[in-house]
């Protein structure tokens, strides 16, 4: 395949990538290429080994990439997560110019143009299971495929790690934006994760949801067998708050009643 050819198709592309489209081309012709079209102004490096293509006419210092598919190339795993899948599905209160993405890989974070890059390990109880132990989905976009978390995961996700979600009003917020869920699966994402404190995060959340999202009390059963055997704290900072005994889990009065909805 040409070079422009290639360019073309593949707004955002590996340096293995271009070099498997010149079939039969030496290491060192591939790096002259990719050197030439950086002089022209025809792709950008974004760091070592990932690059984005210049569309004819497009300008390089005013050159919008789509920040979903570039996290995605960064690594051969790399998947959008946390707060940045749920942007990129839409169901977000506030915007944000940071994407967060798994990925096995010792990455370090960066910044292209106006977006942050950063990368998040997997947990442990999930990091070697395929696709992260589930709710990973490939979707089409801008001429490439982001692979990014489901809704659901997402859920999950943002619960176990909340400083990834933004913190409970962010996190509340944009799962509210949510009109369904696979509840299933959000079970098993939190069972796969193997953590007691995430278990009664996910279980209080559809409880406190239970009639909007349609919550049977067979989820809510077998959430509360993941549950902490003692109290714990929903936020780290451990404030004030009251024991939400089925959960075991002492959550802020501004959680339990909600209360940045009395000034919306």
């Amino acid at each position: 395949m040409e070079s422009l050819e290639f360019f073309a198709t593949h707004p955002v592309f590996t340096h293995e990538g271009f070099a498997r489209s010149r079939a039969g081309g030496s290491p060192r012709t591939v790096d002259s290429l990719l050197r030439k079209h950086l002089e022209r102004g025809r792709i950008v490096r974004v760091r070592r080994g990932l690059y984005v293509a210049v569309p004819p006419g497009a300008e390089v210092e005013t050159l919008e990439t789509d920040p979903y598919l570039l996290a995605t190339h960064v690594a051969e795993d790399a998947t959008v997560s946390h707060h940045a899948a749920l942007q990129f599905h839409g169901r977000t209160y506030s915007l944000w110019s940071q994407v967060t993405f798994f990925t096995r890989r010792a990455v370090r974070p960066f910044r292209f143009g106006a977006t942050e890059f950063v990368p998040v390990k997997p947990p442990s109880s999930v990091a070697l299971l395929p696709d992260l132990g589930g709710g990973v989905e490939l979707v089409a976009v801008g001429g490439g495929k982001v692979r990014v978390t489901t809704c659901e995961r997402a859920l999950v996700d943002v619960l176990h790690t909340p400083a990834l979600g933004g913190g409970w009003e962010e996190i509340w917020r944009s799962l509210e934006m949510v009109e369904f869920f696979d509840l299933d699966a959000v079970v098993a994402y939190t069972s796969a994760h193997q953590t007691a404190l995430t278990a009664a995060r996910v279980g209080f959340f559809l409880e406190q949801h239970r009639e909007d999202l349609f919550v049977e009390e067979r989820h809510l059963v077998a959430l509360e067998a993941l549950r902490p055997r003692q109290a714990r704290y929903l936020d780290a900072s451990r404030g004030p708050g009251r024991l939400v005994n089925r959960w075991q889990l002492i959550v802020p009065e501004r959680v339990l009643r909600r209360s940045w909805e009395e000034v919306a």
